[in-house]
């Protein structure tokens, strides 16, 4: 589903990624983990075209990816969320969702200012796809609140309900449990899961171990920009350099 070759970020005189490759397959959960300063995010902004590598390469389905503006992968199915949640407070629950399905938008300005009757037939149509999201993820109830009032919690599912109206064949996840508590890191994960079992791959940066040995099918590890260890999470628990990498040696 998606492939990273040989990928190298280097800003300045200083090596971020170095050299990474990996595959995250298909209807599958892939975990990222690494100590702090691994280069995790860095590599989520690279395959999402925030930046632009230095060398190497990102496939999409065996399409070359590399370089491509956000805006346009995600219209190619690759959708991402951020670890600092991005919302627009004063708009609504629900029109915050609506907002993730402009793309499905055919309707210009005239139109709208008009209300032609098949910007009206389009409206309607959207609005029922957010409500179809928002129960999917939980937060129907919601619908009506102001973005802005949200708990930390609700405001992360309602980034992830925005994310999936896009329709994606792949979300990139990025610390989705950060600041969250007990009970709402198992709510997320019963969400991570509902994704994938709608067939959409998932690639999650995650801090949480317990949560990535929880729910990921394989897991990467990457330390100072480079890749440490991959496979499943069985594996990376018992390896001696990941061990290594987190609690030192000895």
């Amino acid at each position: 589903m998606l492939e990273v070759r040989k990928l190298t970020q280097r800003f300045g005189g200083i090596t971020a990624l170095e050299d990474v490759s990996f595959t995250a397959r298909k209807g599958l959960i892939t975990g990222v983990i690494g100590p702090n300063g691994a280069g995790k995010t860095t590599l989520f902004n690279v395959i999402t075209g925030i930046y632009s590598q230095t060398s190497g390469s990102v496939h999409l389905d065996n399409a070359d990816i590399s370089r491509i503006p956000a805006e346009m992968l995600a219209a190619r199915g690759l959708v991402r969320t951020f670890q600092n949640i991005e919302l627009f407070g004063n708009m609504t629950v629900l029109e915050n969702v609506m907002l993730g399905l402009h793309s499905r938008s055919s309707s210009g300005i005239l139109s709208c200012m008009l209300k032609m009757p098949w910007h009206v037939k389009e409206e309607k149509y959207i609005r029922q796809q957010a409500s179809e999201w928002l129960d999917f993820s939980g937060i129907t109830d919601l619908s009506a609140q102001k973005a802005a009032n949200l708990p930390f919690g609700k405001g992360r599912l309602l980034e992830i309900a925005r994310a999936m109206a896009v329709h994606p064949s792949i979300l990139l996840m990025d610390e989705p449990a950060a600041g969250l508590n007990n009970s709402e890191t198992h709510e997320l994960a019963v969400l991570i899961r509902k994704i994938r079992d709608k067939g959409v791959t998932v690639v999650m940066v995650e801090h949480d171990m317990e949560l990535v040995m929880d729910i990921c099918d394989r897991i990467l590890v990457l330390n100072l920009g480079r890749m440490l260890a991959e496979g499943t999470p069985r594996e990376i628990q018992e390896n001696p350099a990941v061990v290594a990498a987190y609690l030192g040696e000895g």
